[in-house]
């Protein structure tokens, strides 16, 4: 199974889905040639009432990375030795372009490290074709697409190390109340809805936690504010026993 969470706005690409949205062009990188026919059925397939319609570009790393309208790309782990290399060169060279990664199976850290890398979304190699393109819209539409296990293991991970990210900041309630939200997977317009305000607002509400966190994007965010509630929780029960 796979979560799926909105990053940052404003990305030059994010798309609304709606019915009439043009044809979205995605990067193809894959080494092999078997493997390239096996992704091509993932754009093969029709989209769903108000899904865009996916067009693959096929090239080399430079040809896609040249190319002013690409805004995605979708990198073969299976096919390439240098697969993290790449993202992290499409990172730096072009940190708009949102990747998504397809890779072995099961590997956590591998997962983990893409991520980090820029990754937006990590599929394991047997995904059939119709949840890479499900993965795709997630990615298109402005989420990211990750393993629910992911989710569990960064938090074991962080909550080993000192506090931090949150502790120093000063929230607004609105902020602090956009954050819980976030905490329960609640997209933009969920969280519009329950407080009663604009998307649009919520989305500026959204950029400044990820500015006041330095987080790249809502996993990001969501670990450390569950980091720092974890930790605040050991304390608060420290002192009560201290008291008793």
């Amino acid at each position: 199974m796979a979560a799926a969470f909105n990053p940052p706005p404003n990305h030059p690409g994010d798309k609304d889905l709606s019915p009439g949205t043009p044809a979205i062009r995605i990067g193809v990188l894959a080494g092999e040639p078997i493997r390239l026919a096996g992704l091509s059925t993932v754009f093969e397939e029709p989209p769903e009432s108000g899904k865009p319609q996916l067009v693959p570009v096929v090239g080399t790393l430079q040809e896609l990375l040249a190319d002013p309208e690409l805004y995605y790309m979708v990198v073969d782990f299976n096919s390439s030795a240098e697969g993290q290399k790449t993202l992290e060169t499409v990172k730096r060279s072009r940190p708009e372009i949102r990747q998504i990664v397809i890779g072995p199976d099961r590997d956590d850290e591998l997962v983990l490290e893409a991520i980090t890398a820029g990754a937006r979304a990590y599929l394991d190699s047997s995904a059939d074709p119709h949840t890479v393109r499900m993965a795709i819209d997630i990615v298109v539409s402005g989420s990211i697409w990750a393993p629910r296990r992911l989710l569990s293991q960064l938090i074991d991970r962080l909550l080993g190390v000192p506090a931090g990210g949150l502790g120093a900041l000063q929230l607004t309630a609105r902020e602090r109340q956009v954050l819980d939200l976030i905490l329960l997977a609640r997209s933009n317009r969920e969280i519009a809805e329950e407080l009663g305000i604009e998307e649009r607002t919520v989305k500026a509400h959204v950029g400044r936690l990820m500015r006041k966190t330095g987080s790249e994007n809502r996993i990001e965010l969501s670990i450390r504010a569950l980091r720092r509630r974890s930790v605040l929780a050991v304390r608060e029960e420290a002192g009560k026993e201290k008291n008793l």
